[in-house]
């Protein structure tokens, strides 16, 4: 983030001692000043500590910094999201991120909204907003990885829109989050057994260890159609 230097500047600090402050390199640093490395979420939370900001915030400087100022339009909020207008057509989307480990609690109590209502929020920008509730969440394992461009691997945050239960067919040959009642899952939906009720799963890596399956339609909660992603690593 180019930002960074920037709020270096301020708090009259160097690198080095932002780095040791954030607890990686001094090179590491330099990599998230010029825009050449991704910044973990972990990271990206000790650095919105030190300067005495939210994450939305961060993004916010740093699209300022990018000249893509905000319109006169206030940001406004729908289905638990929080968004704002940029220019050139753009929005930032602020939605909850489901991390790994509150996942298992989400899909316990039934994919319960209430509950990430003071969860950790990234923002993702888009190039228009569609009628929906978004939902971040942070993927597991390498069963999506193939190396391609398609490739969601191992804590990559993807941005999902709910999918209405009557519209399986905008998932159908997609990459989608589908959160069951026993766990969730990122796979491409790959087709609709209707003799047996079941949606196929397939995986991008095709190790012996990531092979396809079914499932059940009323093992499933939700189902989200992934817009974007973000690597953290």
């Amino acid at each position: 983030m180019f930002i960074l230097k920037q709020l270096r500047r301020k708090k009259n600090i160097s690198q080095t001692d932002l780095a040791k402050e954030i607890g990686v390199s001094l090179r590491t640093i330099q990599l998230y000043e010029k825009r050449e490395a991704n910044i973990p979420i972990k990271n990206l939370n000790k650095i919105a500590a030190f300067f005495d900001l939210s994450i939305a915030e961060l993004y916010l400087y740093e699209v300022n910094e990018d000249e893509l100022m905000y319109s006169k339009k206030r940001a406004f909020s729908r289905y638990g999201n929080i968004f704002y207008p940029l220019e050139y057509g753009k929005f930032l989307i602020m939605a909850p991120l489901l991390a790994v480990e509150q996942q298992k609690e989400f899909v316990t109590n039934g994919a319960n909204k209430d509950g990430l209502k003071d969860t950790f929020q990234i923002g993702f920008i888009v190039d228009f907003i569609e009628d929906g509730a978004y939902l971040a969440f942070e993927v597991s394992g390498d069963s999506m990885n193939d190396g391609t461009l398609e490739a969601i691997p191992n804590k990559t945050i993807v941005l999902g829109l709910l999918v209405d239960a009557n519209e399986m067919d905008a998932v159908l040959n997609k990459i989608a989050i589908v959160v069951c009642r026993d766990r969730i899952i990122c796979k491409r939906i790959t087709g609709y057994n209707a003799k047996k009720k079941t949606i196929c799963c397939e995986s991008l890596n095709k190790s012996p260890e990531y092979s396809n399956f079914e499932v059940q339609i009323s093992d499933i909660i939700e189902v989200y159609h992934i817009i974007k992603k973000q690597m953290t690593a």
